[in-house]
């Protein structure tokens, strides 16, 4: 699941210094382009997946043959025009598309597994600014982000004020909440009890703790719709059946839908990457990296931001973007915020939405 599936990999010269006071030595990141990098470099946006995301962002997946899995809003005429833009998308370190992460050769010629270091979304971002540098791009027209994603950007933003113009953040959050890491917390130890998982070391051998990791997506897939949009989708309608089994097979649509959730991720994400990304996104506290406060997290920054948020959205709720408006306002920094109506929940943001469409659209531009 590592550097097969990658179009672009760029390595990374020196070696990457984490939070952790470790060192990721012979890194790489695998990325994907799209449109064409002016004379200047002044057109260049980066955009930062999400927790189960890649660089695909707008190009086939190589191992699923879906589209991008933000094909709608990436493109030629498109609100993050290619026409106009060059649209950098890097995997991050700790996944398994390319990027180093746990499944990657360690120097001893091993994979890392678990010896993998534990990273921050700040190392993440170490290693696209360490992309960006090698791109020879010093500042971006703009960093967009959604979920994790905007996790990146603020960060980004926080911590190398000088590189983005402008900084999208989409459906996010500044800190993961106690109900946050609860839930991630139940998919790592569906995870590790899998008997499979085998302490992290399982690349040899021909099981893979994919059970584990299919609940865990499926408890995860859960924090990311809403109850109305489950509730129009399915209903209590029944799956394939006139009546109750009276048994424990999908009785239930949504029961059936959430098993195909799960048995599909785990053909295109490796478990022990699940684990480092999640611990990753939980770790993630924006004011405490910067002294308890959040408005001295962005002091330095010139940089004109958005703020979307979705009113159905309760993993990263409305009032977590306010929270970083307020902060943002409280440095004086040039912010816009809108919360948009959607049915959809977390996942608002990679649906269909024409006012986000004009948002994203206006707000790059």
């Amino acid at each position: 699941m590592n550097a097969p599936f990658a179009s672009r990999l760029y390595a990374i010269p020196q070696a990457l210094p984490l939070d952790s006071g470790q060192a990721l030595e012979a890194a790489q990141i695998a990325y994907e382009t799209y449109g064409d990098l002016n004379a200047d470099k002044s057109n260049a946006i980066l955009i930062c997946h999400a927790l189960t995301g890649d660089q695909y962002v707008a190009s086939e997946h190589p191992i699923t043959g879906k589209p991008g899995w933000w094909e709608r809003m990436v493109g030629p005429g498109k609100p993050i025009d290619t026409d106009r833009y060059f649209v950098i998308c890097g995997n991050v370190i700790g996944s398994c598309m390319g990027s180093t992460g746990p499944a990657s050769i360690s120097p001893d010629g091993q994979p890392y597994a678990m010896r993998f270091p534990v990273i921050t979304i700040r190392d993440m971002v170490r290693g696209l600014v360490a992309l960006l540098d090698g791109l020879g791009i010093e500042r971006l027209h703009a960093v967009v982000g959604g979920s994790m994603g905007g996790m990146q950007a603020l960060s980004l933003a926080a911590n190398w004020p000088e590189r983005a113009a402008r900084v999208l953040v989409i459906a996010s959050t500044a800190r993961h909440s106690a109900q946050n890491i609860a839930f991630h917390e139940v998919g790592r130890q569906a995870i590790m009890a899998d008997p499979a998982w085998a302490d992290g070391d399982y690349y040899a051998s021909d099981a893979r703790p994919d059970n584990g990791l299919a609940v865990a997506r499926m408890a995860a897939h859960i924090t990311y719709l809403s109850e109305e949009g489950l509730t129009e989708k399915f209903g209590r309608r029944l799956q394939d059946r006139d009546a109750k089994s009276f048994g424990f097979d999908a009785d239930f649509q949504v029961e059936s839908y959430l098993r195909y959730q799960g048995s599909g991720f785990t053909q295109r994400f490796d478990a022990n990457s699940y684990l480092y990304i999640t611990r990753a996104m939980d770790y993630f506290d924006l004011a405490e990296e910067h002294g308890g406060k959040l408005a001295d997290a962005f002091a330095d920054s010139r940089a004109r931001f958005c703020l979307v948020s979705f009113d159905t959205d309760w993993l990263y709720p409305t009032a977590e973007s306010r929270h970083i408006v307020h902060a943002l306002n409280a440095t004086g920094a040039k912010v816009s915020f809108v919360e948009l109506s959607a049915p959809h929940g977390h996942d608002s943001f990679l649906l269909e939405h024409e006012q986000l469409d004009r948002v994203v659209k206006g707000f790059v531009e």
